[in-house]
């Protein structure tokens, strides 16, 4: 996706856009990496609904303060995870899951590659009261071979890593977690189609954002180009191959998306007692 937005901004500043990849602590090494370079609007860092909202509630030092550091310029996406189960596990709804979750405690077991898709699951227990072993995997991969081979019952994902399984019959799409549907999983039901309204305002986000001191007539701009790409109907049509959907906004808006999410993933991460040593 960066580099999808990246050649845009490259033709439309006639300056190459070169992207860096600094991985690392759910993305935690990468922000803190952008965050303290200069203030001048030419360093930008994918900001990350994980990053930006949990890691700051899990990590007793992520680095950096998102909430002092760095300032948004504008979200680049939205999209629902999905939650998968292997065939082999009865359950074709979110109901099946919470009923069986309730009658066998623990029994089922989901898996996650980092700590959003995780959240939006634990919600979902703290919700109903279902019990379900989380399995935490370092990366999306392993996590879809373990869904696939039967070591693990159930996973919630970005849609794009599961959807070839969907499709091909080897994973069963439950629900997403989120509001609207992807072109990727067509038909697979939302959770506000599912009868849990609570859960259709979770999407995961990716947006820009750069150093706090960067000046505001440079975020200004940076927010005109962002959106200007974005708009673009190729532009649109490769985000949503990748399984995502293009939501530009202000930097306002992304802003108090942002304050939001913070709020609401920091209570339930309180109640749940969840930490990373």
């Amino acid at each position: 996706m960066a580099r999808i937005v990246g050649e845009r901004l490259t033709d439309l500043w006639q300056q190459q856009v070169v992207i860096e990849n600094k991985a690392g602590a759910q993305g935690n090494i990468g922000t803190a990496y952008a965050a303290k370079a200069a203030p001048d609007g030419h360093t930008l860092m994918i900001a990350h609904q994980g990053v930006m909202t949990v890691n700051p509630h899990l990590y007793k030092d992520m680095g950096l303060d998102v909430t002092k550091d760095i300032v948004p310029v504008g979200r680049l996406t939205q999209q629902p995870f999905v939650l998968v189960a292997h065939p082999s596990v009865p359950v074709k709804t979110l109901k099946d899951v919470e009923e069986l979750a309730k009658n066998q405690p623990d029994k089922l077991s989901y898996g996650s590659s980092a700590a959003g898709p995780q959240l939006a699951v634990e919600l979902f227990k703290f919700m109903t009261g279902a019990k379900l072993l989380h399995v935490a995997y370092k990366g999306a991969g392993p996590a879809v071979i373990d869904v696939l081979s039967g070591n693990i019952n159930l996973l919630v994902a970005n849609p794009t890593s599961v959807a070839q399984h969907v499709q091909a019959g080897k994973l069963r799409a439950i629900v997403l977690f989120g509001s609207q549907g992807v072109g990727v999983l067509p038909g697979t039901p939302t959770a506000i189609d599912a009868g849990y309204p609570a859960l259709g305002d979770i999407p995961e986000w990716y947006g820009l954002a750069v150093p706090a001191a960067t000046p505001a007539k440079v975020l200004e701009q940076l927010n005109q180009d962002l959106n200007t790409v974005l708009s673009q109907a190729s532009v649109q049509s490769r985000i949503s191959a990748l399984g995502l959907n293009a939501s530009p906004s202000t930097s306002a808006e992304f802003s108090e998306q942002i304050k939001r999410d913070y709020a609401r993933w920091g209570r339930l991460i309180q109640q749940a007692g969840l930490k990373v040593e």
